[in-house]
């Protein structure tokens, strides 16, 4: 197996979309693995990147028809090679998730894997299929968010309401899809926007002349008013990235909605795939970490460039 051939087996440019799911976890729940915590996107990755191949190993008999040019049914890459790197990468991505994290981490990658591997050796084709696939990426945002998912509950619900959307359209990539799907998919967009900026907003709202802070002392009006101008610019900071993510994923589903022939599709799958950046992006922008967020939304227009080398769907 060429490296090439590996390249486009896995889609790696589509990797780029992975490693904002573990630091939107990690950015709501307080960052509990503290500066081992960068390294849990590897973790995530690697369930990513094995679970494209072990979709290319599933659908290989479809693939000879529909897509002989993949590299299975072109005789690239063998069946039996494409399992064997999905099963090191989902070895590799449980062994990074628990040199991180310890056991914490290692009872949600548990389950980040195998809803993947359910997802492509059972679930696919089924009326459970995007479900299954939503709940892989909404556990991948938990798996950053370490011993504390209360606190990342409602990232996770966006990132999963976002990959149910992009997967139950990407099933009319080939034959074509319909209005009402396309429809559905622009809803989702739309709610796990605003959910990413409801987890921005305050938690908690005081109107006394004093707040208390936990230790019963009061803090004063100035300390007050500080933290809600920090809040009123995580907020803004994260509708801002909210408004990027559905101007872009938006778009491209209104128009799969408008005509829903399967280039069409195929173009708001691709569009909703590297588009997630821009939701991950929101939702860490709302925890106050605007930098980092800045940083996952220029991964985009690479995404954007790479896709055109190797397609991510």
């Amino acid at each position: 197996m060429k490296v090439r051939d590996a390249v486009e087996l896995v889609r790696l440019p589509a990797v780029l979309t992975i490693p904002g799911d573990s630091f939107a976890g990690g950015a709501a729940a307080g960052w509990p693995y503290g500066k081992r915590g960068w390294a849990m996107p590897a973790a995530s990755a690697c369930f990513y990147l094995a679970g494209m191949a072990l979709n290319d190993y599933a659908d290989r008999e479809l693939d000879a028809v529909e897509r002989p040019e993949r590299p299975i049914p072109s005789g690239r890459v063998s069946p039996g090679e494409a399992l064997a790197l999905a099963s090191g990468l989902t070895g590799a991505g449980l062994g990074i998730a628990t040199a991180v994290g310890g056991r914490a981490a290692l009872r949600i990658a548990v389950p980040v894997a195998a809803a993947a591997w359910t997802y492509d050796l059972a679930a696919k084709d089924t009326p459970a299929g995007p479900a299954v696939m939503a709940s892989a990426r909404g556990l991948d945002v938990l798996l950053g968010a370490g011993g504390r998912p209360r606190r990342a509950a409602l990232p996770a619900c966006a990132v999963a309401g976002h990959t149910l959307g992009v997967t139950t359209l990407s099933r009319g990539e080939v034959h074509g899809g319909s209005r009402r799907t396309g429809l559905a998919a622009l809803a989702t967009t739309a709610s796990a926007a605003t959910a990413a900026v409801v987890a921005a907003l305050p938690r908690r709202q005081r109107t006394g002349p004093h707040d208390t802070a936990p230790s019963g002392a009061a803090v004063p009006h100035r300390a007050t008013a500080s933290n809600r101008a920090n809040a009123i610019r995580r907020a803004t900071a994260s509708a801002a990235f909210a408004a990027t993510y559905v101007g872009t994923v938006g778009r491209a589903q209104v128009r799969a909605a408008r005509n829903p022939d399967a280039a069409t599709v195929r173009t708001a799958t691709g569009a909703g795939v590297r588009g997630v950046i821009g939701l991950q992006a929101a939702l860490v922008a709302g925890t106050g970490a605007i930098g980092l967020a800045g940083g996952l939304l220029a991964a985009g227009p690479i995404a954007r460039l790479a896709s055109k080398v190797v397609s991510p769907t």
